[in-house]
């Protein structure tokens, strides 16, 4: 039992490795070496070389001992091969220092709003159970330099900094007690995913492009690239996130994944407007009878990939009705002796027409346009984003 002033506690650690990050747990698991040094007056021994005396674990169990431990841990263990990994060193004058090497899983709270170009910050946190800021200080006996590291390599992140700090935590029925930090700052390593994530979306969104070079009659290769290209986005989609916590916020590589499968989408609708366009191009010319009525099915299918059917009626139109369904470059203009109003009403008609009856006449344009605007759009896009989260 404790009584009278505060005992103070020094702590130093030795960091001997960082054995596994989780990012579905949200949890670290690290080994380390943890010392604390203390004055017990009632163990002090004569000694005439003034040497310190050395005992195990057995010693351990029949003297008072500083009970830390990890807050916020889901997992610890002292190691016990072939012994317990636990020393204790009594000096003459009373002086203690008591040794245990202890792996313990702790929670790190991550935040992955810029996953996988995120850095992480966590930290292990030691505190007395049982003694207030009243019977024990705990503080980090050597300042700074009580926190020593080997050296440590991790397969997803790099540790830019380690760090000790202390501060106190208060508890409504107890009271105040003494903490100390064990912070490290993670930078996680991009490579890995740029090789199995951003590189092969790129891939699928180039390859998307493709079907813009493709004749326009081609129906079964245009469609299969697309629909290849839209299963391989979802698949990598799925992927990502089967490996990712169920966060309720947006990733970054949320937002690249999710972007790159909108313009490889939108690839998708942009055929089939081409082929709506055509189709309705090639009725026009049916129509107007460039195109004989007597051809048959399949080579009307080969040829814009749409059937026709070949009963078609060719009806003549009115004297008004081929100036609204021809090429809009040869249409004739109206005749000025038409009343104000009426040619106002008529010009604004026509003018909505004719970018119509352009679009739908010139279907080949919305491929040649979209080989542009495509990677320009998409290569706008990569350039905010990695200006953005790098």
């Amino acid at each position: 039992m404790v009584s009278g002033a505060a005992i103070p506690v020094g702590i130093d650690v030795q960091v001997e490795s960082i054995d596994g990050i989780s990012e579905v747990n949200m949890d670290f698991t690290i080994t380390l070496y943890l010392r604390h040094y203390w004055k017990d007056e009632r163990l002090a021994f004569p000694s005439r070389t003034n040497q310190s005396r050395t005992f195990d674990s057995r010693l351990v169990k029949k003297i008072w001992v500083p009970d830390v431990f990890f807050v916020h841990s889901k997992r610890s263990f002292i190691h016990d091969t072939t012994m317990e990994n636990i020393m204790l060193r009594v000096y003459p004058d009373g002086n203690i220092l008591y040794s245990v090497r202890v792996t313990v899983t702790a929670l790190c709270s991550m935040d992955f709003s810029s996953f996988p170009l995120d850095t992480q910050n966590c930290s292990l946190e030691l505190e007395s159970y049982a003694y207030n800021e009243n019977d024990l200080m705990l503080y980090w006996k050597n300042g700074n330099d009580s926190l020593r590291t080997d050296e440590i390599v991790l397969s997803q992140f790099f540790i830019e900094h380690f760090h000790a700090s202390s501060g106190l935590a208060f508890y409504s029925s107890t009271g105040w007690y003494n903490r100390l930090f064990i912070n490290f700052i993670l930078r996680r390593h991009i490579f890995f995913f740029m090789l199995q994530t951003y590189f092969p979306t790129m891939l699928m969104v180039v390859l998307s492009w493709v079907s813009f070079w493709i004749d326009r009659r081609a129906v079964p290769a245009r469609v299969s690239l697309g629909i290849t290209t839209v299963l391989t986005m979802s698949t990598i989609i799925t992927g990502v996130s089967s490996a990712m916590p169920q966060v309720s916020y947006v990733k970054a590589v949320d937002i690249y994944l999710w972007t790159s499968f909108l313009f490889v989408f939108l690839s998708v609708i942009e055929y089939a407007a081409v082929n709506y366009c055509t189709t309705l191009e090639e009725m026009r010319k049916m129509k107007r009878g460039k195109i004989p009525s007597t051809s048959n099915a399949s080579q009307a299918m080969a040829f814009d990939g749409c059937f026709h059917d070949n009963d078609m009626e060719l009806t003549p139109f009115s004297r008004m009705a081929p100036a609204l369904t021809s090429d809009p470059l040869t249409t004739p203009t109206l005749t000025p002796d038409l009343r104000p109003t009426e040619g106002t009403r008529l010009r604004r008609q026509r003018s909505v027409r004719e970018n119509v009856d352009l679009f739908v006449s010139n279907s080949y344009m919305i491929d040649s346009y979209s080989r542009l605007a495509f990677p320009l759009s998409y290569l706008l896009f990569n350039i905010i984003y990695w200006c953005f989260y790098s």
